[in-house]
């Protein structure tokens, strides 16, 4: 337990050391700091980190976890930490800080139960959201109800201001040291490690001899049968069908890809969705491998630099260099500002090492924002642009310098009453251009839509998990399901679900470009309608001058869509892109409440947001 004093308000703060007369070994064990996140694309997890080597070089002992895999038991136990953590869609907690959430919410916790931690909540999120830094807005405030004592107020980073996030976070790191430092001072002796040193990494690499190399075969630690398929251990599921559902003169590619999940135990619901473990192309590989001077066969152990560190838990021990790249490496994602300061250790090229350092500084993010992610510049293509230093890359390093590649999620677009042993998605195939004469791909999608099962058997780890959208177990509901392109998909296997089950009232607001080119599953529903289970409404946007869109459907339909809601209680589920639809689908919802019911435009949105708290107003969108 630490030594605390009472400030002047009576609340337990750490007593400076240098007033406690401590020996400085002493006052070292005592400098802990932990910091806890919560990330969905990485970007929270890459600040925790930078937050982390700020720390080291000030001499605390540092852990950073994500807030799930941390035993929340131990928070009352804390006496330094610093939240970080993102938002997502709809004001959500990320993946990896829901049970941390749930557990925080609680109840039965004791208004006291933090009053001796010192805390800090940096948020990161996107103003264009109305729910902008949600759960970092929400944390700070139940901590502080838990008797915790903030050292700053809330930091609310925006991924839409010019600079980024770093806008906010560089001024608010720089305030949150200087009192940090002035609760826990350097011992006597210490001083800040300057930061033209270069940290250790976080793991040691040791190659195995020559001997003890062998062929990299697949070492994803895939699942046995009798475990539930998880991320630490996917289900290698066969690929059955890949079958492309736009025309080949449409613009853009779109897959049906169906797989078999024969002896998995993998079980969902309409509205499921099924997260895949992407890997990068074998091109992409090699010339990765040629730039650093690696061996891709050669293996290799890991070791922790510091005890206490866990070994990455999705990598096989021992490992191949080819393993790692293929499996492991986000090679091909856009670098982060973390990327180009640990390069610049590594520089023997001044005027890399002075590029390096400027795309490093506060000063500098503007410009890196332009090299990187407004042309989306990849990993790879970055270490291309710095040959020298490159080739100059401990391999020791990797680890530190390239996250991980996350996995994707997609929306499940089959029923298991439908297709038993069955998943089925819907995937757009990203390829788009920028300034950059090659045109960029998603790593995912590229890599799905290369597989085919027609050519030998083809494998994919994946795992299921809980989506964001439930529909009614009552057959009596009706549904509408507002779904323009991709965005079908949960809807599909909605329908599939209830039919199967004889339920009628299934609603569709379907919309796309064009009837003949991009009219996802058109057989299908049109047989459905035939039968009576379905009432379709289509939006094709290009098939004429004006465009039309799934909004307008639903204001030519106001009659019916008002006597499903308030006749017979049904239920509105909308899923699609982030961009502008979602905010004119409420608008069309809220005419509609105006025009059928006489409501008054804040009576209708009032009406909305009822309806979304009590669940019957769902959505779930994405960017």
């Amino acid at each position: 337990m630490a030594r605390v004093g009472r400030d002047l308000k009576g609340r337990l703060v750490p007593t400076p050391y240098h007033e406690l007369g401590c020996h400085p070994l002493d006052q070292m064990a005592e400098r802990r700091l932990l910091i806890l996140y919560g990330s969905q694309t990485g970007t929270a997890q890459d600040t925790a980190e930078r937050i982390g080597r700020e720390a080291k070089r000030r001499h605390f002992q540092c852990r950073v976890e994500a807030l799930d895999s941390y035993d929340v038991a131990n928070l009352i136990n804390e006496l330094l930490v610093v939240f970080v953590c993102a938002t997502t869609g709809q004001g959500d907690p990320p993946d990896n800080m829901k049970i941390f959430w749930r557990f925080l919410f609680r109840k039965n916790l004791p208004p006291s139960s933090l009053c001796q931690m010192d805390y800090a909540v940096l948020g990161l999120g996107d103003s264009s959201y109305p729910k902008f830094n949600f759960v970092a807005k929400k944390l700070h405030k139940r901590v502080l109800q838990l008797g915790g004592n903030p050292l700053l107020p809330v930091a609310l980073g925006d991924d839409q201001h010019d600079l980024g996030p770093d806008a906010v976070i560089d001024p608010w790191l720089l305030a949150l040291w200087d009192k940090i430092l002035a609760l826990y001072p350097l011992p006597p002796g210490f001083e800040i490690i300057s930061p033209d040193v270069r940290l250790p990494s976080k793991y040691t690499l040791h190659y195995l001899s020559e001997d003890s190399m062998h062929p990299d075969g697949d070492l994803l630690q895939l699942t046995a049968a009798r475990a539930v398929p998880s991320e630490l251990h996917p289900f290698a599921a066969r690929m059955v069908s890949n079958q492309r559902v736009t025309a080949e003169s449409h613009f853009q590619d779109v897959r049906l890809i169906e797989f078999d999940t024969v002896g998995s135990g993998i079980t969902f619901s309409a509205g499921d969705v099924v997260m895949i473990q992407p890997q990068n192309c074998p091109e992409d590989v090699q010339q990765f491998c040629q730039l650093l001077r690696l061996d891709p066969d050669r293996s290799f152990l890991l070791k922790p630099t510091e005890p206490g560190t866990a070994l990455p838990a999705l990598l096989p021990q021992p490992c191949t260099i080819r393993h790692l790249v293929t499996h492991y490496l986000d090679i091909s994602c856009v670098p982060r500002r973390s990327f180009f300061e640990l390069l610049s250790y590594f520089s023997t090229n001044e005027l890399e090492r002075e590029k390096l350092q400027e795309f490093s500084s506060a000063q500098g993010q503007e410009e890196l924002y332009s090299y990187c992610n407004r042309p989306r510049r990849t990993t790879l293509e970055a270490l291309w642009d710095f040959p020298h230093t490159t080739s100059a890359i401990p391999p020791e390093y990797l680890l530190d310098l390239i996250p991980r590649i996350r996995p994707r999620a997609f929306s499940i677009a089959s029923s298991l009453l439908a297709h038993p042993d069955r998943i089925q998605i819907l995937v757009a195939v990203v390829r788009y251009k920028t300034r950059l004469s090659k045109p960029r791909r998603g790593l995912c999608s590229t890599w799905l839509a290369s597989l085919n099962p027609e050519q030998g058997d083809v494998q994919v780890p994946l795992w299921v998990k809980k989506g964001g959208m439930k529909f009614p177990a009552d057959p009596d509901i009706p549904v509408i399901m507002i779904g323009p392109g991709t965005g079908v998909a949960p809807f599909r296997a909605a329908i599939q679900e209830r039919v199967a089950q004889g339920w009628k009232g299934n609603c569709l607001f379907f919309g796309c470009r064009q009837k003949s080119k991009d009219f996802y599953c058109q057989a299908e529903w049109e047989e459905l309608v035939t039968k009576g289970f379905l009432t379709l409404f289509t939006a094709f946007s290009r098939d004429q001058e004006e465009k039309v869109y799934v909004q307008h459907r639903i204001q030519e339909n106001r009659r019916l869509v008002w006597e499903l809601l308030t006749s017979r209680s049904a239920h509105v589920y909308l899923a699609g892109n982030a961009k502008q639809m979602p905010a004119a689908v409420a608008e069309a919802l809220q005419s509609v409440l105006q025009l059928e019911g006489g409501l008054s435009p804040s009576e209708a949105e009032k009406y909305l947001t009822a309806l979304e708290q009590t669940q019957r107003f769902q959505s779930e969108t994405w960017s």
